[in-house]
């Protein structure tokens, strides 16, 4: 394995792991911009313009974007976060410069007003369709709740109101503020080409204008909630809980992301053994989450309305007992042991390391082998989770449920 990385003269980073043995080779564009760079006023355009770039540019229309990924990918796509979109696929390794100039122009939309209309309509139903999930209802809700006035309290979708009233010109605004090369990592893994790739990058970006396209970082102010959402069609009740957590610049993060495992997990937690392997619940998970400058612990509960009472308390208890008596060694050591093993696994695809990367570099500028990774989390202890408990109550602060109660009981 080989790090490299270099500066264009326009400021587009290009970063790489080389792994001239693999058999695919992986790309992405990641794009510092999300729903916390948002105005109210324009709130999911960048979910919006996600889909927009594959609408085609000045050179390829919407079915040539589509027909040339077809042709060349075995997966791409994108996503949008509150803090950042990423453009990726996955190709063979003949086939870099082909991936690398079609991903390239399309970051450079055209914007068609018919193509803008049209797919206005999709992002309509997007929202509609998950107004109807209430988990989706309740994870919103409870982020926007926790983070009040902050940006990071947006919704990725936005609403049917602020993408209805969305212009095209509005977009055109937003991605010639945004999506300057000064704010964009190209981020590489697998096999790959490290000399081509540089070459390709200055052919195909190099002469994208750039310009400033900076992001408050405001503290966050935990705000308390208590909020029922009734929906009288749902089965089963949707609970979900933050508290404050370490962000995505401090090294607490890997004993906070320990300590989540351990509390809640999927499989062998304090939570599953206690709420779902006894069929008390369909799901009981915990976990933490990291933004720049700002972090979580979410607390995610789904079972039937009945059991909600008990199933909170239970959960309470259960983050009582952590927070006074820690957790123990043989704890810490078996999440340690799934992490690593996890990451170990996920490396093995140089798609996964891609996203990695990439994402480690838009966060903290910063690049860690699997082996650093691994390290990160062998090296913590039961003196750290302690800290970490210390600076970081778990008590919630913000709580919100979704489904057929109308109230939702105290504990």
């Amino acid at each position: 394995m080989q790090f490299q990385s270099h500066t264009l003269a326009n400021g587009l980073e290009i970063v790489a792991e080389i792994a001239p043995s693999a058999y695919s080779s992986a790309f992405a564009f990641f794009v510092r911009t999300g729903a916390r760079d948002e105005t109210a006023e324009i709130s999911g355009v960048s979910h919006f313009l996600e889909h927009m770039v594959f609408k085609g540019s000045d050179k390829r229309s919407a079915a040539e974007v589509n027909r040339d990924l077809d042709d060349l990918t075995a997966n791409s796509n994108a996503f949008t976060s509150e803090e950042q979109t990423v453009y990726y696929a996955t190709t063979l390794p003949e086939d870099q410069e082909r991936i690398v100039e079609l991903l390239a122009d399309m970051m450079r939309p055209v914007l068609r007003q018919d193509d803008f209309d049209t797919e206005k309509q999709v992002i309509l139903e997007e929202i509609a369709k998950y107004d109807d999930q209430p988990p989706y209802g309740a994870h919103e809700k409870c982020m926007a709740a926790f983070f009040g006035s902050h940006p990071l309290a947006k919704s990725v979708l936005g609403t049917a109101e602020t993408v209805g009233a969305l212009k095209r010109d509005q977009m055109l605004s937003y991605f010639q503020e945004r999506y300057s090369p000064r704010n964009i990592v190209l981020a590489a893994a697998g096999n790959i080409d490290w000399d081509k790739l540089l070459a390709e990058a200055e052919k195909y970006c190099g002469g994208w204008a750039p310009f400033d396209a900076p992001r408050a970082k405001e503290p966050v102010v935990p705000q308390p909630a208590w909020q029922v959402i009734h929906k009288p069609l749902a089965v089963q009740e949707y609970v979900m809980q933050i508290a404050a957590a370490p962000a995505a610049e401090d090294d607490e993060r890997y004993a906070a992301r320990l300590l989540g495992m351990i509390i809640g997990d999927e499989t062998g937690s304090r939570l599953f053994w206690d709420l779902v392997d006894t069929g008390r619940a369909e799901t009981a998970a915990f976990g933490a989450h990291e933004f720049q400058r700002a972090g979580i612990y979410m607390t995610y509960l789904s079972c039937a309305p009945d059991d909600v009472a008990e199933n909170l308390g239970r959960i309470r208890q259960i983050l009582a007992d952590v927070q006074k008596s820690g957790v123990t060694e043989e704890e810490l050591r078996t999440a340690q042991n799934k992490v690593c093993a996890h990451i170990v696994l996920q490396a093995e695809r140089p798609t996964n390391r891609m996203f990695s990367i990439g994402n480690t570099w838009i966060q903290r500028r910063q690049y860690k082998t699997v082996r650093e990774a691994v390290a990160n989390y062998r090296r913590v202890t039961l003196a750290d989770i302690r800290d970490v408990l210390e600076k970081y109550p778990l008590a919630p602060v913000a709580t919100v449920a979704a489904g057929p109660l109308e109230t939702l009981p105290t504990v």
